[in-house]
């Protein structure tokens, strides 16, 4: 055996150490337990997977029966293939540069040992998630990234933004949960498994006839899971609101664990989805709607952090189209070099706010590139690998998703590529409102501590080199897909899409900056339904919340539990009280009153055994 089960066990036990004994602890002390767990669990993977050798088949170690009753025979089985194999490193390689970029950043913030056990506990429960054989323990991981998100995104609790934003995303995602948990549900019943591979091998015996419709319903519930995780609409309001969390925390939720989760999740259930040709439909669908208003709000947004949480939610759209198009590998490519991006922009974003005492509002920056040159080069290394510029990361993995969706549906590959464009755009808008210009701040910039800097060089390395790794090709066994065709032409456009984001990024905030406004202004009502994000928090607080909130009040609180509840309970005490009032009317303490009601009762009895003779 190669002992599996110490990938996600050596970041529980930091969990432990400092969740427990932290607090007595130095930060030195904390930090070696938080990053030490993460670095020997990543040591662990490389080395399982080079004993593992090629992984022509799932590996799979089995512990313990965990729940057996009936038919429900459920294990505690981890496995690696190479889909897995992919998220490990992905998982525990940014994770570990995240760990290290947070001494830095958290270096001044209450809760430091805190911080850090709730990181390696993230941790946990996504490689729990990612090496489950069956859809159960997988749920497991499932939750727990849930709870992990709830507890780092209201970190700072004393802030009710930041306590309003963790109870967001822990209420939404409990909706895609429900999906989720009916899904596996139905599964059980109709394969009599959890296990991925006894799942899949009857599902492959089954004839369309008989499973179109049960498969079908699995695989939208599986996605209505999805949407929460991978904040895809109509779940995604959760997601922006995230950023109220410490920057490390946004960047280990975007990039290396939680979004990706429903990514991952129906990758892991394409067996199924392969069988659900409408399913697929769908996800390509809402990928595609996604992806298309993400990016349109992202174009208005100010503060920097949200910027690039409303592109992870447009990228994530991205990868649920190339899934909806069948191409899970394409889509998976696109989850690692995203992972090696988008981690760049937030910890390079968290870099800019360090670098100007927590500023995060883009009017109040600008001219930053020679105050802070080594954090404005690695971010524009992820400017340009997420606007798809050849050869960088995203350009390949972009690529990959844009010509299997041309195969697809071309009017999707279409809208893609005008996605593609606006991308680039809102992207660059927030390079040049940052570092180009005069600066337009009151704070005196200076650059990150070498901490900090270290790591952003290693994700920049990566977003500009990470896309010669061919996961496409290493994950084509998984899936058996055929290599994409790569049409230049196509390729082309895709490239001709972004370069011309970037021009006009460039035209509109460098050579002629007073142009965004003027067109804010002769636009007015569009610009302000986007700056506002379509008013969908606004839509879901006047459908959704204030008539739960108000119905509650009114109809379960005041009339149920008040009412209805309470009424039969102090009803029945109040009845009670007035019987026991009568009652002690006739306990006076006097003898003739006594007398007086001896005297009557007799006269009762007498009168009431007579007529009962009588009746006989």
């Amino acid at each position: 055996m190669h002992q599996l089960w110490l990938i996600p066990a050596l970041p529980l036990a930091g969990f432990l150490v400092n969740g427990i004994f932290g607090r007595k602890l130095s930060k030195p002390a904390v930090n070696a337990v938080a990053i030490g767990s993460v670095l020997l669990s990543f040591l662990w993977v490389v080395k399982t997977l080079l004993a593992l050798g090629p992984l022509e088949s799932a590996y799979t170690e089995s512990y313990f029966t965990w729940i057996q009753s009936g038919i429900v025979n459920v294990g505690f089985d981890l496995a690696v293939d190479r889909l897995a194999a992919v998220m490990l490193l992905v998982v525990t390689g940014i994770g570990l540069l995240i760990h290290i970029y947070a001494i830095g950043y958290m270096s001044h913030e209450g809760g430091y040992y805190r911080f850090f056990a709730y990181l390696n506990l993230f941790m946990f429960f996504m490689l729990i998630l990612v090496m489950a054989a069956n859809f159960l323990l997988l749920f497991v991981g499932w939750e727990g990234v849930g709870l992990c998100s709830y507890l780092l995104i209201g970190f700072y609790f004393l802030k009710k933004s930041a306590g309003d934003a963790g109870k967001k995303a822990f209420v939404v995602n409990r909706i895609g949960d429900f999906g989720f948990s009916l899904a596996i549900f139905l599964t059980l019943v109709t394969f009599g498994s959890l296990d991925f591979g006894e799942v899949s091998a009857k599902a492959a015996t089954m004839s369309p006839e008989t499973t179109a419709g049960v498969v079908t319903g699995i695989c939208l519930l599986l996605l209505v899971g999805a949407t929460g995780k991978s904040a895809q609409v109509p779940l995604y309001v959760w997601l922006p609101d995230a950023m109220e969390g410490p920057t490390p925390v946004s960047a280990l939720i975007h990039a290396a664990t939680m979004v990706t989760a429903g990514v991952y999740m129906v990758a892991r259930a394409a067996p199924l989805f392969n069988l659900a040709p409408i399913a697929l439909d769908v996800v390509a669908f809402v990928g595609l709607i996604t992806a298309v208003l993400a990016a349109t709000i992202g174009l208005a947004q100010n503060d920097i952090k949200k910027v690039f949480a409303y592109s992870t939610v447009s990228q994530l759209g991205y990868m649920f189209l190339a899934l909806g198009a069948g191409a899970y590998s394409a889509g998976i490519f696109h989850v690692m070099t995203h992972a090696f991006f988008k981690a760049l922009l937030f910890l390079g974003a968290g870099s800019v706010i360090h670098a100007l005492e927590g500023e995060q509002d883009l009017r109040r920056m600008g001219g930053l590139r020679s105050k802070i040159p080594v954090t404005f080069l690695v971010l524009m290394c992820a400017a340009v690998a997420i606007a798809g510029v050849p050869p960088f990361s995203g350009f390949k993995s972009k690529d990959e998703i844009l010509l299997a969706v041309h195969a697809y549906s071309p009017w999707m590959f279409w809208v893609g590529v005008v996605t593609a464009g606006m991308t680039a755009f809102y992207v660059f808008r927030a390079i040049f409102l940052c570092f180009f210009g005069t600066y337009r701040g009151k704070a005196h910039p200076h650059e990150s501590p070498l901490v900090m800097t270290l790591p952003l060089g290693v994700l920049a390395l990566l977003s500009l080199g990470g896309g010669y790794i061919n996961v496409p090709q290493y994950l084509a066994p998984v899936f058996g897909q055929p290599n994409v065709d790569h049409d230049m032409t196509l390729v082309a456009i895709s490239v001709g899409a972004g370069l011309a984001g970037i021009f006009l990024a460039w035209l509109f905030y460098v050579v002629k900056p007073e142009l965004p406004e003027a067109l804010a202004r002769t636009f007015s009502a569009p610009y302000k339904l986007i700056y506002n994000k379509y008013y969908v928090d606004e839509a879901y607080d006047a459908l959704v919340v204030h008539p739960l909130r108000d119905g509650s009040r009114s109809v379960l609180w005041r009339g149920i539990d008040a009412g209805l509840i309470d009424g039969a309970v102090n009803g029945t005490g109040a009845l009670a009280r007035s019987i026991g009032a009568g009652l002690r009317t006739m306990q006076s303490g006097y003898i003739r009153r006594y007398a007086a009601w001896v005297v009557l009762g007799s006269i009762v009895v007498v009168a009431m055994v007579t007529f009962l003779g009588g009746a006989r």
